[in-house]
């Protein structure tokens, strides 16, 4: 599959922030479309781990609309959380997705550990599973990350999620705090990407 060239490629997500993040990423002979082109919304998601859900969701995508599909399953892990929220990382937000709602959950559960956790540095990292399924057949799956530490506050308006509390290893400043073209070229869905690339 290598060796043939992708041209059309559905990406997987009903989510804004990953689909322009990924089509950024993505070589520009490549037609892409999105889940919402074709008015399909996301499976459940029922797997033990970030590849799991990724492969839940690149099969049900290319099955649906007869594309091969790129997916990503990614979320949040803190140290001090038992790398909670994982792959629940998006559920935290409720119903509705609210990562302002998932931002004070984090806060409040790492309060209930630790009173004094925001004078300390509390490792975290964001995890990124991408896959590429064309029909049931699983084409690749790869999983990408990026270490850092949970900002005491949140911290900028760019990105989506998590980011606004999340600041990377070697920064002083949080994904929200930088710009998309800064954060795409070091964050998880990068380092996830640049495995996956061959096969595209």
């Amino acid at each position: 599959m290598s060796q043939k060239k992708i041209k059309n490629l559905l990406i997987g997500t009903n989510n804004k922030g990953k689909l322009k993040e990924i089509r950024s990423l993505l070589p520009k002979y490549i037609n892409i479309y999105s889940s919402s082109n074709f008015k399909l919304n996301s499976p459940k998601e029922d797997g033990n781990t970030f590849k799991e859900n990724s492969l839940i969701k690149s099969r049900h995508f290319s099955l649906k609309s007869g594309l091969i599909c790129l997916a990503d399953d990614s979320g949040l892990e803190v140290d001090l959380l038992n790398k909670r929220p994982g792959i629940f990382s998006a559920r935290w937000g409720g119903k509705m997705g609210d990562f302002n709602k998932a931002i004070k959950k984090v806060y409040r559960e790492l309060s209930k550990v630790d009173k004094n956790w925001k004078n300390k540095k509390v490792k975290a990292r964001f995890i990124c599973a991408l896959s590429i399924s064309n029909l049931n057949k699983k084409i690749a799956c790869v999983q990408g990350k990026v270490e850092g530490f949970i900002s005491s506050v949140p911290k900028g308006k760019n990105g989506f999620g998590y980011d606004p509390i999340f600041i990377p290893v070697g920064k002083n400043i949080t994904f929200g705090e930088m710009k998309p073209s800064q954060k795409y070229k070091m964050d998880h869905r990068f380092n996830a990407f640049k495995k996956i690339k061959k096969f595209l």
